[in-house]
């Protein structure tokens, strides 16, 4: 029996597929040995997406580009040095204070540690029969790890001067208004496709901008929100709860259960009872779900609703890549390949895939046993 013989154009696409993938994993390559770059360079066409609408409204009011720009990179870049500043010594009392705080709550859970007693005994057997046998026949090695506060400082040098980069980028980049657009539309051959590409640019940026600039304000609204949620239920340093709930909600599914966990930490220390500790984490997720389900879906709307796989890969996916800040990251640039992806044909399946709407919004499914 003659078997078929693969059509040409059967070799051509799996031959396009596999130099996709290999430019996906030398892209994914580059990306992670050159983040010290590549991240400050993202972060700053982020800024400058989230800032374009307020030197747009500068412009209209008759406000040079350039001097509008500098002054609110300048304002922001003060914002944040104030608020870090700010922030510095309640954080660092947190982070110091961790071991006392985990014997604190050690202490609250002493009631149920009789039902876990024959679970610790045979631990502690296991752990003296091995070092009894392992005493004179081996030696311990012990690592000696750098100091918490070390790592926390040489992490925080790290991202300030991000910060700073990206922040003299996004100046540049909204200073120059709309040269940097007239650069790319430049390269295209054809009229045609300088104004497709002219479409498109501005398409991207006013959908990114938007969303960009929106989330940022949902953000500081919630972090005020849940800041003076904890202030009158008698939290310490409720301003600094409030801005780590701001930072931490760009970090979809697990920005909010890791802040209303450090907050239940704090305030099992703070309060003598355990209900009365439970209060504080349970009014952080209470701002926080009403925020993710009800206030953004209504001001976003559903045009750039995305996937929840799609969104949870992607956090992953960049939080691998370039920790935490590229986890915080994650989300603004899936709307960007998003918006891309509604732009070219080529590239709406995938824009279908990380879309959260229904391809088909109604299907008659007939009933089984029907009739014809």
């Amino acid at each position: 029996m003659d078997l078929p013989t693969p059509s040409p154009n059967t070799d051509l696409t799996t031959i396009k597929r596999v130099l996709i993938g290999i430019f996906i994993v030398l892209v994914a390559q580059v990306l992670f040995v050159a983040q010290d770059v590549v991240m400050p360079m993202v972060l700053g066409l982020l800024i400058a997406q989230t800032l374009r609408p307020v030197v747009r409204f500068a412009e209209k009011r008759g406000i040079n580009a350039a001097i509008s720009a500098f002054l609110i990179i300048v304002l922001l870049a003060g914002g944040l040095g104030v608020g870090a500043y700010s922030l510095s010594g309640p954080i660092s009392d947190l982070v110091s204070s961790a071991p006392e705080t985990g014997l604190k709550i050690r202490e609250k859970f002493a009631e149920y540690r009789d039902e876990i007693a024959a679970v610790k005994e045979a631990s502690e057997q296991v752990e003296t029969l091995t070092d009894s046998t392992s005493t004179d026949e081996a030696q311990k090695v012990v690592v000696q790890q750098p100091a918490l506060l070390s790592a926390a400082a040489s992490n925080a040098f790290v991202g300030l001067t991000t910060v700073v980069v990206a922040l003299i980028l996004a100046m540049f980049l909204l200073s120059t208004g709309t040269l940097f657009y007239e650069k790319i539309v430049g390269i295209m051959p054809l009229l045609s496709e300088k104004k497709r590409a002219l479409r498109v640019i501005y398409d991207v940026e006013r959908q990114v901008s938007r969303y960009l600039f929106t989330i940022t304000l949902i953000n500081a609204c919630l972090g005020v929100a849940i800041g003076t949620g904890l202030w009158l239920y008698g939290m310490p340093n409720p301003v600094m709860w409030g801005c780590i709930a701001a930072v931490l909600n760009f970090l979809p599914f697990i920005g909010a259960w890791a802040g209303a966990v450090a907050v239940a930490a704090t305030a099992m220390v703070v309060y003598p009872t355990l209900g009365g500790a439970l209060v504080a984490p349970a009014i952080y997720l209470g701002f926080t779900i009403l925020e993710g389900n009800f206030l953004t879906p209504m001001i976003v709307g559903r045009r750039l609703e995305l996937n929840i796989v799609a969104v949870f890969l992607t956090v992953t996916v960049w939080g691998w890549l370039w920790g935490l800040l590229g986890a915080l990251m994650a989300v603004p640039i899936l709307v960007v390949v998003k918006v891309l992806c509604d732009n070219f044909e080529s590239m709406n399946a995938f824009g279908q895939f990380l879309s959260g709407r229904p391809v088909v919004e109604e299907v008659d499914v007939p009933e089984e046993g029907k009739a014809d």
